[in-house]
């Protein structure tokens, strides 16, 4: 490789900050690029001029780009796939082919994948329309609603009655909130809920650190699903027996199934998974990093992650290029007015100087010297400790600092479910 690797970064929001950002801390020292990138962004990696997929494709091939990161979800499935389409063109990309990414795409797909290969989750049946739905849920509560696409987080409904899952059901069937699509109608499982990364290279992978999000908008874990109000992640998140049965009974039998159904990963694969009385057990697989997981874990990070990646994405995999701090760290969410339902802009964001923690922007522009929000989840702010307490002290301190019109935040993330 001549000069220094030219790595092109995927997506807009805080977790493609946060991925930048590691990437640059790398040994290495590779020059970034990102699309479709944020002003936030762009302050690490430069803008990549384009507007389509079909034109990063040849505006990579002739930069010569050396390593495609796919952050954003929606990429891996769109048109032929990036992977694919970077695959054609000789670009190597760390994410998965668009036949490997339906495991987020589609939540039956996923379903059947898991009950094919005997790994444990819940009970499910697929239904098409609102009577088929109400017939599979016959009046047991509570049930868990999962919109059968991709829906940036929020396809999901707990529904602990018939009222709400009367109302979701019309979001899907009637309003059509998320586009065409199925519905699962899935068993609900009971105990803490933990994230699990896996960095995978064909037959082979390295788990990374675990984490702990928080999906619903307000404290004591109410209100609506959203994409995530916040993270905890440290190595000890779960102790050396749990992260043994999850990997021999839930990654291992993955990577052993992806191999067996011919799909090809290269990538980040992230299981939700719910650690029931019965064992741990798949909520659901996303086939990128988590977010706000990301922001949280990548903090935590040792090593060279950009030749990490560039050698998984060439089929040469180098767990010993990474590891992770023994420490914690705490991510809080900053979402503006009307979020999850619908997202404020515009609005001028104080304090982001006052603030002395990692600070990453999932939805903000910047206007001259002021930054507004410019979408649902606005800030991620990030602090590490040695302890768990050191941590989400910082975390909340730090966020107490910021404002701006309509903000939304949990005040108990790091201290609910641990």
């Amino acid at each position: 490789m001549c000069g220094a690797m030219k790595i092109a970064v995927i997506g807009k929001g805080g977790r493609e900050q946060a991925l930048i950002e590691t990437l640059a801390a790398s040994p290495v020292q590779p020059q970034l690029f990102s699309f479709p990138g944020s002003d936030a962004i762009f302050q690490t990696a430069q803008p990549i001029p384009v507007s389509n997929l079909h034109d990063l494709i040849g505006w990579m091939k002739d930069q010569k780009i050396d390593l495609c990161v796919a952050g954003e979800e929606s990429y891996l499935v769109k048109d032929e796939g990036l992977s694919n389409l970077c695959s054609a063109a000789g670009i190597p990309c760390w994410g998965p082919r668009k036949e490997s990414a339906q495991l987020e795409a589609s939540k039956e797909f996923a379903k059947q994948f898991l009950m094919r290969h005997g790994i444990p989750t819940g009970r499910a049946q697929a239904v098409s329309n609102i009577e088929e739905a109400r017939a599979a849920i016959g009046g047991q509560y509570p049930t868990v609603l999962k919109f059968d696409g991709l829906a940036a987080g929020k396809g999901v409904a707990v529904c602990p009655d018939a009222a709400s899952a009367e109302a979701f059901l019309a979001e899907i069937f009637e309003q059509k909130r998320f586009g065409e699509g199925r519905l699962l109608v899935e068993e609900f499982l009971t105990g803490p809920e933990i994230s699990i990364f896996a960095a995978i290279c064909d037959e082979r992978y390295l788990i990374l650190c675990p984490a702990r999000d928080y999906k619903r908008l307000k404290d004591g874990d109410e209100g609506p699903n959203t994409g995530g109000m916040g993270a905890v992640a440290s190595r000890q998140l779960a102790d050396a027996a749990t992260m043994e049965v999850i990997e021999k009974t839930i990654v291992a039998p993955t990577v052993a199934g992806l191999r067996k159904d011919g799909l090809p990963y290269r990538g980040f694969l992230y299981f939700g998974l719910m650690l029931t009385p019965h064992g741990p057990k798949v909520i659901e697989y996303n086939c990128r990093f988590g977010d706000p997981e990301c922001e949280a874990v990548m903090p935590l990070l040792r090593g060279d992650l950009a030749s990490f990646c560039l050698a998984g994405a060439q089929g040469d995999f180098k767990p010993e290029l990474i590891t992770f701090s023994e420490g914690w760290s705490v991510c809080c969410i900053l979402a503006s007015a009307g979020y999850p339902a619908s997202s404020h802009s515009g609005d001028v964001i104080s304090g982001l100087d006052k603030a002395q923690a990692r600070i990453f922007h999932c939805g903000t522009r910047r206007m001259g010297d002021t930054w507004q929000t410019a979408g649902g989840r606005v800030l991620a702010v990030v602090a590490t400790g040695d302890t768990l307490d050191d941590a989400r002290t910082t975390a909340h301190h730090e966020a107490d600092k910021i404002n701006f019109d309509g903000l939304q935040r949990r005040r108990d993330i790091a201290y609910k479910n641990i």
